[in-house]
């Protein structure tokens, strides 16, 4: 990797080869993106975690026999979700759990989107792994897990304003950055 950039192609080979550190680099770049494909074809979190393993155990099996066409690896995986993602949603209509499924799922995926998208998301979470410990958590409190400012304050042993001035500076930095991937 050079400048926080994925080499798909480096990683694609040596994953072939049988290289399970190459193998989970690719998993650890692409697992959000392709949950958020996965979440958008299927629409409940706990079938799109599923989906997501299924994606990358077909990825698994078959990137031995992968070219890569491209830069990137996502368009593949994003093919891979959306068929494994037809599949749950098959299971899931012959369980009598929904009816008419399949039609939700759109025939194409917009790869392009989802490429700008995994970008957005990776420049953000490199912002947010460039904050201090503290913002950090705060963060992840806050943001992810839903935390108000006084339980997160409890919590982190900071007073209610620190949590609250904060994170207003860190969701600025983490738009700023948002905006700034998603301009020509």
């Amino acid at each position: 990797m050079t400048h926080g950039v994925i080499d798909d192609r480096a990683l694609v080979a040596r994953a072939a080869g049988g290289s399970e550190v190459a193998y989970r680099e690719l998993y650890r770049a692409y697992a959000r993106p392709v949950y958020w494909i996965a979440l958008g074809l299927v629409g409940e979190a706990a079938d799109a975690e599923d989906v997501v393993q299924e994606t990358f155990v077909v990825a698994w099996r078959k990137i031995p026999s992968l070219r890569l066409e491209g830069e990137s690896l996502l368009p593949w995986l994003a093919t891979v979700c959306r068929l494994q993602a037809q599949n749950r949603l098959r299971a899931r209509r012959r369980h009598g759990s929904h009816a008419a499924l399949d039609d939700e799922i759109p025939s194409l995926v917009d790869v392009e989107a989802q490429v700008v998208q995994a970008h957005t998301v990776a420049a953000i979470l490199a912002a947010v792994d460039r904050l201090s410990d503290l913002d950090r958590e705060i963060f992840r409190l806050c943001a992810a897990e839903g935390y108000g400012y006084a339980a997160a304050a409890a919590s982190l042993g900071v007073s209610h304003g620190t949590v609250r001035n904060r994170l207003s500076r860190i969701r600025s930095r983490v738009r700023a950055t948002a905006i700034e991937t998603e301009s020509p």
